[in-house]
């Protein structure tokens, strides 16, 4: 879907997680171009746990790792105010836990979406539920409320 830079986007995210899909995730994005993206995924990491991952592109490519999760599924949030993008995760969609924090460069129109994502194994799927895009951001960035 095409947004305008001041937004919230909010999803419930439970990837079908097995023991040799390592990287597969249910993944959200904000997206310019291949050279000029965010994704936020709820991948299976290296030793075989769940963890909240972050992956900022700007011409190149960096990794903020997060959070270990135990449950099955998260609820993500991204959000702008046009100035800042925040990324979050929460356990109950009440609490939010913030996980990555930076200057909004992306142009005035973005793309958001969602996917499930398999580096490795030969196929995998997320179920993405509670969608909720929203022009809105949120009144306290620490808090992502």
């Amino acid at each position: 879907m095409i947004i305008p830079n001041f937004f919230t986007l909010t999803v419930k995210i439970t990837p079908n997680f097995i023991q040799t899909g390592t990287y597969n995730a249910g993944v959200l994005y904000i997206y310019v171009n291949d050279s000029l993206y965010q994704k936020q995924c709820f991948e299976v990491y290296e030793r075989g746990k769940h963890r909240l991952v972050t992956v900022r592109t700007k011409g190149t490519s960096d990794d903020n790792k997060n959070d270990i999760v135990e449950q099955g599924f998260v609820y993500m949030k991204i959000l702008s105010d046009t100035k800042t993008v925040a990324s979050y995760y929460s356990l109950d969609n009440q609490n939010w836990l913030m996980v990555r924090l930076y200057k909004n460069d992306y142009s005035q129109t973005i793309w958001e979406g969602s996917s499930a994502q398999c580096p490795m194994d030969k196929s995998t799927t997320s179920n993405f539920e509670d969608i909720r895009p929203d022009q809105k951001s949120v009144s306290d960035f620490r808090m992502g409320n």
